[in-house]
C-alpha cells in the first residue's frame, strides 16, 4: 500500500487552465474568476491503491483519502460523515412502473444533510493551510455544517443567512458557536455581504465553488454509489441543484474512477438537475442550450436549498448535463410538497423538500418516457425533513 496519504497534485482553473499550488490558500482563479478544480496523480494512485482494500477500511468518507486533498491525516476534521445508505424504493418504483429505483439517503450524515461532506473537506483543508476563521453565506444546511466542523477544528465561524432560513438551521449554527447574521434578501445578497466581510477582516470564504475543496467531499457520493452497485454506475442520477457542488463533484468522481480502472463498465449515468419552478436558472439555461445561467430575479421556493438565483459554477453544472445527455427539470412547490408526502407514506422516509423535488421530477420524466422501465435510477435525498418543520 502507498505511504502517501493523498495523491494530491495541484489545482487547475476550470476556465482558463491556469495552475495553482495546493500548498497555498486559494479561492477561485485570479485571472478569469472561474472555479478551481483539484487534481491528483491518478496514475500513481492506480499503481499504489487497491480498490478492494479501500472497501475493507473503517467506514466513512475519509477512507477514500488517496483521492481527497488532505496531506496529513491529523488535519482531517470529521464527525463521521459518509457511507450513507442506498435504499431500494420498491413501492414508489412499482407505482411508476420502474424496476430499479433507489434513493441515496443523505439525511443520516452529521448535521442532517449532505452538506457535511463538503464542509468536512473544506474545513479540513482550511485547517491544513493554517486558516483560523471561516465565513459562509447560506440558505440553510451549509451553515450548520460549516459551523459544526469549524467548532470541531477550533476555528471561529461566521454565517450570513436570509431571515426566512428554516429555524433549525439558524439554531444549530448558533449552538456550536457561530456568529449568525440574518439579512433581508436571498443567498445571493448574503454572499455579497459575506464577501465584503471576508475581504475587510480576513475571514476565509467557503462559499460554494469559491474555494476548491467542498466539491471534493461531495464527489465521494459518486465513489460510494459505484461501490454500492458493484463498481457499475446507474443509468440515471436525479439531483436537487442549488449551488451544484454534488453534481459537478460526482461527475468528477466518475472521471477519476475511470482513470483509476475501478469501474466494471464505462457507461456514464445521465445526470438530471432538479430545481424549483420559482428559482430555475439551470432548466432555463438548459432549454436555451446556453453555457451559462442568467441571474434569476425574485427567486421564491419553499425548498430553501434550491433558492440559488445563480451558481458560481453554472458552466460546470451545464457541462455535466450536456456531456451526460442529461436534462434539467423545474418542479412547482405544490408538486414537491406532494412528493414529500408520497415518499413518506410509501417508503417511510421524511425527505427534505429538495430531496422530494427529485421524485416530483422523476414523475414528470416517466410521463415523458425519458426513462426506460428497466433503467437503474437513483434519487438523492439531500437532507432531513425534520429541518423544515416550521414550513410543513
Amino acid at each position: 500500500m502507498n505511504s502517501k496519504h493523498s495523491f494530491l497534485e495541484g489545482l487547475t482553473c476550470s476556465g482558463c487552465g491556469k495552475k495553482y499550488s495546493p500548498l497555498q490558500v486559494h479561492t477561485f482563479c485570479t485571472d478569469c474568476q472561474s472555479t478551481l478544480l483539484v487534481e491528483y496523480d491518478l496514475q500513481a494512485a492506480r499503481h499504489h491503491t487497491d480498490r478492494d482494500e479501500v472497501c475493507r477500511r473503517h467506514k466513512g468518507m475519509w477512507r477514500w483519502h488517496e483521492v481527497l486533498p488532505i496531506l496529513d491525516e491529523r488535519n482531517q476534521v470529521t464527525l463521521g460523515e459518509g457511507d450513507t445508505a442506498l435504499l431500494p424504493l420498491e413501492s414508489l418504483g412499482k407505482s411508476l412502473g420502474l424496476n430499479q429505483l433507489f434513493v441515496k439517503e443523505e439525511s443520516s450524515n452529521p448535521t442532517g444533510s449532505f452538506k457535511a461532506r463538503g464542509l468536512s473537506a473544506a474545513v479540513s483543508k482550511a485547517k491544513e493551510l493554517g486558516i483560523k476563521k471561516v465565513i459562509i453565506p447560506t440558505a440553510g444546511n451549509a451553515g450548520g455544517a460549516m459551523a459544526s466542523y469549524a467548532a470541531r477544528a477550533g476555528m471561529k465561524s461566521m454565517i450570513y443567512m436570509p431571515k426566512d432560513t428554516p429555524r433549525a438551521n439558524i439554531e444549530e449554527s448558533r449552538i456550536v458557536g457561530a456568529e449568525v447574521v440574518l439579512i433581508d434578501g436571498l443567498i445571493s445578497d448574503a454572499a455579497g455581504m459575506a464577501g465584503i466581510k471576508a475581504r475587510e477582516e480576513g475571514w476565509f470564504d467557503v462559499s460554494t465553488f469559491k474555494e476548491p475543496y467542498r466539491a471534493e467531499g461531495k464527489k465521494i457520493m459518486g465513489y460510494e454509489l459505484a461501490e454500492q452497485f458493484g463498481w457499475e454506475l446507474p443509468d440515471v442520477i436525479i439531483y436537487p441543484t442549488g449551488g451544484g457542488t454534488g453534481l459537478v463533484g460526482m461527475w468528477k468522481a466518475f472521471d477519476e474512477m475511470e482513470t483509476l480502472g475501478w469501474l466494471n463498465n464505462t457507461k456514464r449515468p445521465r445526470m438530471v438537475s432538479v430545481q424549483a419552478a420559482g428559482c430555475a436558472p439551470v432548466p432555463r439555461a438548459f432549454e436555451k442550450k446556453a453555457m451559462f445561467c442568467d441571474f434569476w430575479t425574485n427567486a421564491s421556493t419553499i425548498a430553501s436549498g434550491l433558492r440559488v438565483p445563480k451558481s458560481f459554477a453554472d458552466h460546470l453544472i451545464l457541462k455535466c448535463l450536456y456531456d451526460s445527455n442529461g436534462t434539467a427539470v423545474a418542479v412547482e412547490d405544490d408538486a414537491l410538497m406532494q412528493a414529500q408526502k408520497e415518499i413518506a407514506v410509501a417508503e417511510g422516509i421524511f425527505a427534505a423538500p429538495e430531496g422530494a423535488a427529485t421524485y416530483a421530477a422523476l414523475k414528470d420524466l416517466v410521463a415523458q418516457k425519458w426513462i426506460d422501465p428497466d433503467e437503474r435510477v437513483v434519487l438523492f435525498n439531500t437532507g432531513s425533513g425534520l429541518k423544515y418543520l416550521d414550513r410543513a
